[in-house]
């Protein structure tokens, strides 16, 4: 919601809250306006955690993708080796290089293993927060019908718009409130 239009609906709400019966209705918007405004912060914040948290996937896959090329290097290092004819007075070297390469190639399997499942694990938390994110959105744009809805109230003094901005509101809060039933 526009800063203008909200300060629109405030005029539309003081106007009418000089009369009486008008009052619960400019009430009403007070609360939905305050709702909206706290549901679309943490919808932002919610936005710019899965943003991060993606970050950091992109980056533990390619910290990823650097040990499985130095593993696929040293392995076809190891290959080459192992094919060369190595004459005596090289030999001992050449053992000394091949168990180094073996070595590393045992160290890299378990530590790709290991980057992997990091990955995978901050992508997990990547779908979290953007399932969040979008139960929030949800719920803004909720209340913020909600709030609209309650200020025609003001322009046609029939309450039956008051009543439909309320459900939007409930709609709009239990939309919200459901991001505490994900995981």
């Amino acid at each position: 919601m526009e800063a203008n239009e909200a300060g629109e609906l405030r005029e539309h709400a003081e106007h009418g809250a000089s009369e009486p019966a008008m009052r619960p209705v400019a009430f009403t918007m007070s609360v939905l306006a305050v709702l909206v405004a706290i549901i679309t912060v943490l919808g932002h914040r919610t936005h710019t955690e899965a943003v991060l948290k993606q970050n950091q996937a992109t980056d533990q896959w390619n910290l990823y993708q650097a040990k499985k090329i130095r593993s696929s290097d040293t392995a076809l290092a190891a290959d080459l080796l192992s094919v060369m004819t190595i004459t005596d007075a090289n030999a001992k070297g050449a053992q000394k290089i091949a168990k180094s390469y073996a070595d590393h190639q045992a160290k890299w399997n378990d530590d790709l293993k290991e980057e992997q499942e990091k990955a995978e694990a901050l992508e997990t938390k990547v779908e979290q927060a953007e399932a969040r994110a979008d139960r929030f959105d949800i719920g803004e744009a909720l209340l913020e019908i909600a709030l609209v809805t309650a200020s025609i109230t003001l322009l046609t003094r029939n309450r039956i718009y008051w009543m439909l901005g309320l459900l939007f509101g409930l709609a709009g809060i239990l939309s919200s409130a459901s991001v505490l039933l994900l995981k």
